[in-house]
């Protein structure tokens, strides 16, 4: 007796039967967002790069977090745009500068109702853009830097951070990070590393949004965007120094190396759609071109698909809203 006729459109054929047997979904408590304060501001600022995305004062930063956390986003990424800079990058140290408050203020008005963390780098809070200090000749120091970091990633954790996020790509800083916490009785404070980073071209409207001050490129100290297993050492090197989750960043051209790095380690996987991700599709949605909801829901389809657990967007919190009508 012959089989009968295989039809895969059965399954197909109306949105409650898709959603039925949907492989991969994108749950909201998966997604981080990430937000930007600035010293001194005395009310919110578009950014023009981002359209959407904010340059917070404290107490916009504030009503911000309580808006992600209803949503039932994952996490908040701090982000400090200080008043000004050195060329030590010292505003990141001080208890007392604006990340370090900032992280305060979130919580002070969220507490545990979601994971408040701390990018953890210089670039923010330098005179001259990079990621560390620099030697006389203008290269970036790495063990300079680490002692920077280490002292950045106590004065985040005393300021109440669940998570603290390496982000500067310097060699060793997951296992200083690790040991200066733990030195400081910040025993169970998380470290989610910038295992994977690229000196790509997609990181223009961030630097619109922290008023960055670089000149030249960062290509000594983040990867080459053509090197895969690059990556994979730079992650098992992070795992092996005490990084609690690793990172891919940017996302979307790098869904290859999520995937690969997924299948590598055993601690959670992010991934962070960057801003030139982002601003492409606002970009396109403007004009017309493209449907904005649709194209937001499979990007972030797409980057879990490829095996990140969590995903740096954005769009977190309006996404987060789309998926709960969804689903």
């Amino acid at each position: 007796m012959p089989y009968p006729e295989i039809r895969p459109r059965r399954l197909r054929r109306n949105a409650a039967v898709r959603r039925l047997v949907s492989e991969t979904r994108v749950d909201p408590a998966e997604l981080v967002v990430p937000m930007f304060v600035k010293e001194g501001l005395a009310e919110p600022r578009a950014i023009a790069s981002l359209p959407g995305v904010l340059q917070h004062s404290r107490d916009s930063l504030r009503k911000a977090a309580v808006e992600a956390v209803q949503a039932g986003v994952g996490g908040i990424m701090l982000f400090g745009v200080p008043a000004s800079r050195d060329e030590y990058g010292s505003g990141g140290i001080d208890p007392n500068g604006i990340l370090n408050v900032a992280i305060r203020d979130v919580v002070a008005e969220v507490g545990d109702a979601t994971v408040v963390m701390s990018d953890l780098c210089l670039d923010e809070f330098t005179s001259h853009g990079h990621c560390g200090v620099l030697t006389p000749d203008g290269a970036v120091d790495n063990d300079a830097t680490l002692a920077a970091y280490a002292e950045m990633a106590v004065a985040q954790a005393a300021a109440g951070a669940d998570v603290v996020g390496p982000s500067g790509m310097m060699d060793g800083q997951v296992g200083v990070v690790r040991r200066a916490l733990d030195a400081a009785g910040h025993c169970d404070v998380a470290v989610l590393a910038y295992a994977v980073k690229y000196a790509s071209a997609f990181y223009g409207p961030f630097r619109d949004a922290v008023e960055s001050a670089l000149e030249g490129d960062r290509r000594t100290y983040q990867q080459d965007p053509a090197n895969l297993r690059e990556s994979l050492r730079e992650v098992a090197l992070d795992v092996a120094e005490g990084a609690d989750m690793v990172m891919v960043k940017p996302a979307l051209p790098y869904l290859d190396v999520v995937s690969a790095v997924r299948a590598a380690v055993d601690v959670p996987v992010a991934a962070y759609q960057v801003s030139g991700e982002y601003a492409m599709v606002e970009a396109a949605a403007a004009n017309g071109w493209v449907d904005r909801e649709r194209l937001m829901l499979e990007t972030l389809t797409s980057i879990r698909r490829a095996g990140a657990q969590i995903i740096l967007t954005y769009w977190a919190v309006e996404a987060a809203q789309l998926l709960r009508q969804r689903y």
